[in-house]
């Protein structure tokens, strides 16, 4: 439960809100254990015919007697002997009698204080009097009601301010997290956590400052009461609750378990939509409907076994709290009606109670257990929320505490423009230990060259032109920019002077003008046209979409055509205006108008800045002062298109296939 005290101490924020909803659950508690009080009144002065002015100046003359009856037997029995002198038998005796002697005196007292206001305020008529204490209680609960939706309101409030806060640190904890830490969560299990996880602690800080603090204190408000009326038959009553309360502490440890295992296979649920949504084309392509069906249904059926776990867990706590309820009014009823029906202030020897039990306090002291049971029902339901809150809070923070791996260093340095070169020095890089991405990768880019890098699928040139925004660290060698160590850069600086242009273009969900604004928010609207237009974007934008810079682009850009997607990702990269620019396949899945155009506009914006385009077409190599060569990670020679087609034979390959592939 550490975790879910973390997600808990945020709700702290708000002092106010926290204090006020406590409040309410306390008024709640004390009119609910108020209420029930009214059963002593009814039963022991109005069922017997009386007013609560004739009742207690009754009380006090039978207190006034039974004190002198008390006081004279007591001096009897000792007969001016000192105490030491009298036999244990007779000690036991007298001892007895002064016990009844101090709590008579204790009622008297409390009766007289209570005389001059039960004559004030209370009628003299026994059926005035009930229509009185009807009243009373019916203000009492529309009060307790009051308090209680008040106290309901400002819980929520509490839960999803403490979860907003969560949330919002949550996500920027991930953005801050490096790409080789993201790629290990799959987006499906990313979600799970930021909406199921999520709503499961916002239900589980609710369910604590509500039921949990709550009837807890319906529960202490009524138990109090019980212990007023006699404390004794109460400890008695409640001997086995301790046996019981270690069962629902066993039963809550399992269904932790089981809560954040049924999560887990929830996130495979979102795996495989997402894979599939995402790929619906080619599921009907290869119709594979019925194998996609089949993988869902197998995995929802493993998530329905852990649910049905988690319900036979949940459907044991509510009979077990009943079995300790009943038992515990099972034993105060035998244990009192025996007090009560034989007048007696002792069991099997034991002093139960300084005064004998009447009809109307043993009436009191059952309803009061019975209020226990009500809110201890209730309970019931707190145990599952609060273990499938733990459950959740422990995958949140499992992701918000890991450390990023590009952790900037204390002293690094705000980087100036990006204006001499750029060093790959004895680089290797490798995600897993065994499986080398890039080995002995030694290479200079001066400012203001094009270069191109070329080689065959998976031979790491998108990896090698990841390290320069620092994406990712080396495993060993360095990158440096004018010099200086990208390690010792700050890194929003670095990755300030870098655009990038990627095979798959994304825009996001908004309009074609914040998609081009994206990456320099700042920039004005005459800007952002002549971005579109040095990017040959502004014409298409005027004449083809119906809104103009206004047009919404849609989830991942989709409402445009990839032609239009990639000079909008151009305009961006422009706007920007980096001393870097990198296109990573930027060309390779847009028609032969839209490459044209794009290659116009590279022509005139790839000029004093340095430029890393990864591609195999030869439009896009004409581009380039020199072309870098690429084969298992390693980098097989560096040259111009005429010098590599004289000398290189693995480049001499890739240049016919792509000959091939041209014609």
């Amino acid at each position: 439960m550490n975790q879910f005290y973390r997600a808990v101490r945020l709700s702290f924020r708000y002092r106010a809100t926290l204090a006020a909803s406590v409040f309410c659950a306390l008024a709640v508690a004390v009119l609910w254990g108020g209420n029930i009080s009214a059963i002593y009144p009814i039963v022991e002065v109005v069922f017997g015919g009386q007013a609560m002015p004739e009742w207690v100046d009754e009380q006090i003359v039978a207190s006034r007697q039974k004190i002198e009856a008390l006081e004279t037997e007591i001096a009897s029995l000792r007969d001016d002997r000192p105490r030491e002198d009298l036999p244990s038998k007779l000690q036991k005796q007298i001892n007895k009698l002064e016990m009844q002697l101090t709590a008579e005196q204790a009622a008297l007292q409390r009766n007289r204080w209570l005389q001059p206001y039960i004559h004030r305020w209370m009628p003299t008529d026994p059926f005035q009097t009930l229509l009185a204490i009807i009243a009373a209680l019916m203000i009492g609960t529309v009060v307790k009601d009051i308090f209680l939706v008040t106290s309901a309101v400002l819980v929520a409030r509490l839960a999803q301010l403490a979860t907003y806060d969560l949330r919002v640190d949550f996500y920027r904890r991930v953005m801050a997290l490096d790409l080789a830490s993201l790629s290990r969560e799959s987006s499906g299990d990313m979600m799970n956590r930021f909406t199921a996880d999520m709503k499961s602690v916002a239900e589980g800080i609710q369910t604590l400052y509500g039921r949990a603090i709550r009837e807890p204190l319906k529960m202490v408000a009524c138990l109090g009461g019980a212990a007023y009326v006699c404390w004794r038959l109460l400890v008695l009553s409640l001997v086995v609750a301790p046996l019981m309360a270690w069962g629902v502490r066993r039963l809550a440890k399992s269904l932790k378990r089981a809560n954040h295992r049924a999560m887990e296979e929830m996130s495979q649920i979102y795996n495989t939509l997402a894979e599939t949504f995402a790929g619906i084309k080619v599921v009907k392509a290869f119709t594979m409907e019925r194998y996609e069906n089949r993988r869902f249904r197998n995995t929802a059926k493993v998530y329905f076994d852990k649910a049905m776990k988690i319900a036979r867990y949940d459907a044991l706590v509510s009979p077990m709290t009943e079995l300790m309820g009943i038992t515990i009014i099972s034993m105060a009823i035998l244990a009192g009606g025996y007090l009560a029906l034989n007048g007696e202030t002792h069991l099997f020897g034991i002093r139960m109670s300084s005064r004998p039990l009447t009809l109307g306090s043993l009436l009191l002291f059952y309803g009061l257990l019975a209020g226990v049971s009500d809110p201890a029902r209730k309970l019931s339901d707190v145990f599952n929320r609060l273990q499938q809150a733990a459950a959740a809070s422990d995958r949140i923070y499992e992701l918000l505490d890991r450390e990023s791996k590009l952790a900037e260093r204390p002293t690094a340095q705000k980087p100036v423009r990006h204006h001499r070169d750029i060093v790959f020095e004895n680089v290797a890089f490798h995600y897993q230990s065994d499986q080398p991405v890039l080995s002995d990768i030694n290479l200079t880019i001066h400012f203001g060259e094009t270069i191109a890098i070329v080689g065959s699928n998976g031979c790491g040139k998108s990896t090698l032109t990841s390290l320069v925004p620092r994406f990712f660290d080396p495993t060993a060698g360095q990158v440096r920019i004018d010099g200086v160590d990208l390690r010792d850069l700050r890194l929003r600086g670095l990755r300030k002077q870098i655009g990038l242009v990627t095979q798959e273009t994304l825009l996001f969900d908004d309009t074609v003008e914040h998609n081009i604004r994206y990456g320099a928010p700042h920039a004005s609207r005459d800007q952002v046209i002549k971005a579109a237009q040095a990017a040959h974007a502004d014409r298409f934008i005027r004449e083809r979409l119906a809104d103009g810079y206004a047009t919404p682009v849609g989830a991942s850009g989709r409402r445009l055509s990839g032609g239009q997607r990639q000079r909008i990702a151009l305009a961006r990269a422009i706007l920007r205006d980096p001393a870097i620019l990198i296109l990573d396949e930027a060309t390779s899945q847009i028609d032969l108008e839209s490459e044209q155009l794009i290659h116009q506009v590279l022509e005139q914006f790839v000029r004093n800045r340095t430029t890393i385009i990864i591609t195999h077409r030869l439009a896009t190599l004409a581009l380039a002062d020199r072309i870098v060569v690429m084969d298992g990670g390693r980098i097989l020679d560096v040259g111009t298109h005429a010098e590599l087609s004289e000398r290189c034979h693995f480049y001499q390959r890739l240049h016919q296939v792509d000959l091939k592939q041209s014609a």
